[in-house]
């Protein structure tokens, strides 16, 4: 007579284990066998193995009689001859089989089938189980794994959760139940599990009990989650991004950054935000324009359909509104098909801090604080909410570094500009040092340096402008970044080209923006008028500051084209926002889409800043000298607003480069400047040209003939007319 009952197995001993419902079976003995006569037969049993399943342990004790053994076979009963396995002791009926991972065969999903020889008059009581086992993959999150070990596909789990007592894997693969999959624990606070058969697109959540509470959150590494509030996803990353094609990185002095918001870059207002494909169907006309790196906002998810993306929820993830990873990922290889590389913006200065399943994940924390990814104190203050990442911690220095490397590597993207590094290298609500947070910045970029050094690495970082250290070697002390969004620039040059008097532009202000150098480095800096910062949060458009409510009026034209060109010919790498070349007004809004019609009203606006960036880019050979380091502002003219500087890489025919700018309304014929050599040099930029606005008054510039005689420092001479408002690039 059988009979089953239920019992509970902990599968690690000294830990907080899993437990998995166990059968057990009696069997007695035929009374009485023929006397000279023994029969001998085969008791059969099986046991489902689910594909979570790792370990199933079959075990039999002894009752009456010591002849009893014991066989297992995947997916048909065994004989004597046939089997998987077999336990045999001689002289009992006591017999132990462990099916796992590491024998042979390694346990796989589907029937195994339990044989017990025995003859007439031997008993023994039957104890056969399945559970869980720890993953045999390394990596944290959700790994999609090829081979298994017995030769089949799966993913692998791993979570942090070091006060949780329990965790469960919970998906569609197991009717999204919170105690068929239990995860098993690790000395150091991690729950892991591999699931057979379960691949890309898969959903899942963690289950994760701490005392009597059971949450369920989010994989905090999941590479996309189906909203701010929904349910991870497996990704096999290889699949979606693709082999990597070899895209080669523009050499970071010939870089020409486009800061663009995939919700407002291309979209009409009203209904759902822009997108990757929106975003990705402008790649030719950006190629066209002559950017060759597009810096994103964050891309992350994030909580709703519209947001400047910097109050991210779900740091690995890509944001589902704006397409998910696989649109992200065509718009990278699109991007690098285009000749543009990717940078991306990223916050480790703080997450969220709405639907945020950081938050408390494990169900631990100091009195109201995060729980493990946060500070617990005070440290945890930012200007936009308590959830500052606790960077002393190893396994959240890990998460942070492991994140950089992802996006770098994994999505194929080019570099990643840091937010607000200040709120990382120091604490807000006390203003001290952060050492913990400055040591993981250096950590990080001595990881990209070390494993793909021509990524670059550009912090934002205002707080007491400037700082040589934030792009200073590591070595010697630094934190490594490569550039630096520069405050030493922007508010110079602006204040120059928005000031309502041409009295107060302080050409001394513009001599010293242009000379600013980190450590000696012209590219250690990334130079701008606009970003997402300066035409937001109180400030406007440069056309729109000039002259509010009437961006299109021809100061605010002149002036600002002004500024683009100052951008595109001193030193560092230059950025322009999304629609600033075509003269896009108003300030910032997450809900208000750059207005493409102005493509067509301001087509001759375009056109400049098309002509810039190409002698920027050295496009036709002749301007090679805006990519080098050297720079002399030779000539400061403060009473006529006048200021002229030379750029150079070696020096000579097609490197030197003269830009003389006229920030004054007032008009010159005959103005003379210093001139570092003989012979002609060509007009190959006049801002004032009426082919870009036919507002402009066309002021003639012509080519001139370098006179002997020394001015400005400089060994020739040469005189110009300059119109208002005007620069003119001059080469030989």
């Amino acid at each position: 007579m059988l009979s089953r009952c239920l019992v509970l197995f902990g599968l690690l001993a000294g830990l907080s284990a899993p437990v998995e419902a166990q059968w057990t079976a009696t069997s007695a003995g035929a009374q009485g066998p023929a006397p000279g006569r023994v029969r001998w037969k085969m008791d059969h049993y099986a046991l489902e193995a689910r594909d979570w399943d790792w370990v199933l342990q079959i075990d039999t004790a002894q009752g009456a009689g010591d002849l009893a053994d014991l066989y297992v076979r995947f997916g048909t009963p065994p004989t004597r001859t046939e089997y998987d396995f077999a336990s045999l002791n001689v002289g009992t009926s006591t017999e132990s089989i462990t099916i796992d991972a590491e024998t042979t065969p390694p346990v796989e999903s589907g029937t195994w089938y339990i044989g017990v020889w025995r003859p007439d008059g031997t008993s023994y009581n039957i104890l056969y189980s399945r559970g869980p086992g720890p993953s045999v993959h390394a990596g944290m999150g959700a790994t999609v794994y090829e081979e298994g070990p017995a030769g089949d596909p799966g993913t692998s789990f791993r979570v942090w959760a070091p006060n949780a007592t329990a965790v469960h894997l919970v998906g569609d693969f197991n009717g999204w139940s919170d105690v068929s999959a239990p995860m098993v624990p690790d000395r150091a606070g991690n729950f892991s599990l591999d699931v057979r058969e379960l691949g890309h697109g898969a959903p899942y959540k963690f289950a994760l009990t701490n005392g009597s509470d059971t949450s369920w959150k989010n994989d905090p590494r999941a590479r996309e989650v189906s909203s701010s509030v929904g349910h991870s996803v497996v990704q096999d990353l290889e699949l979606v991004h693709g082999a990597d094609p070899g895209f080669q990185m523009p050499p970071w002095n010939e870089l020409v950054i486009y800061e663009l918001h995939l919700g407002t870059f291309n979209d009409l207002a009203g209904g759902a935000p822009g997108n990757f494909a929106s975003a990705e169907a402008m790649l030719p006309y950006l190629a066209d324009l002559g950017v060759n790196a597009v810096e994103l906002m964050p891309i992350c998810e994030f909580p709703a359909d519209f947001s400047w993306g910097y109050n991210y929820s779900h740091p690995y993830s890509v944001e589902s509104v704006y397409g998910g990873r696989e649109a992200f990922a065509s718009f990278v290889a699109e991007a690098h098909a285009q000749g543009i590389a990717v940078f991306l913006d990223v916050l480790y200065n703080h997450w969220g801090p709405t639907d945020m399943d950081l938050w408390r994940f494990d169900g631990w924390s100091e009195g109201p604080w995060g729980g493990i990814y946060f500070y617990n104190d005070d440290r945890a203050y930012t200007p936009w909410g308590d959830s500052r990442p606790d960077y002393g911690r190893g396994e959240v220095r890990s998460y942070i570094r492991d994140n950089v490397l992802s996006w770098l590597e994994e999505s194929r993207v080019d570099g990643l500009r840091w937010d607000s590094t200040s709120t990382i290298r120091r604490d807000p609500s006390t203003g001290f040092e952060n050492g913990d947070g400055w040591s993981l910045i250096q950590w990080c970029n001595d990881e990209v340096d070390a494993r793909q050094p021509w990524k670059i690495q550009i912090a934002e970082d205002m707080y007491n402008a400037p700082n040589d250290w934030l792009t200073k070697d590591t070595g010697a002390g630094g934190a490594g970044f490569d550039a630096q969004w520069d405050a030493m620039f922007i508010h110079p040059v602006r204040a120059a080209v928005e000031t309502p008097s041409d009295f107060d532009r302080d050409m001394n202000a513009v001599r010293d923006a242009i000379m600013h150098y980190y450590n000696g480095d012209a590219f250690q800096r990334v130079i701008y008028t606009e970003s997402h910062d300066e035409v937001a949060n109180g400030r406007s458009r440069v056309p729109e500051s000039i002259w509010p409510g009437n961006a299109s009026s021809w100061f605010s034209k002149k002036r600002s084209t002004l500024a683009a060109a100052i951008v595109m010919t001193s030193p560092g790498i230059p950025m322009l926002f999304q629609g600033q070349e075509i003269l896009e007004d108003g300030w910032f809004d997450d809900q208000d889409p750059v207005d493409w019609s102005k493509l067509t009203t301001f087509a001759g606006i375009h056109d400049l800043y098309r002509d810039l960036i190409r002698l920027r880019r050295n496009w036709w050979d002749n301007s090679r000298g805006l990519r080098g380091q050297g720079t002399s502002v030779f000539h400061v003219n403060n009473s006529a607003k006048v200021i002229a500087y030379h750029r150079w890489d070696q020096g000579g025919p097609g490197d030197d480069v003269i830009i003389v700018a006229n920030f004054s309304n007032t008009p010159f014929d005959d103005y003379t400047i210093g001139l570092p050599q003989s012979g002609t040099w060509y007009v190959r930029f006049n801002s004032d040209w009426s082919g870009y606005d036919s507002s402009f008054g066309n002021h003639p510039a012509w080519d001139l003939t370098a006179q002997s005689g020394a001015y400005d420092g400089m060994p020739f001479n040469g005189t110009l007319s300059l119109g208002p408002y005007t620069a003119v690039i001059l080469t030989q």
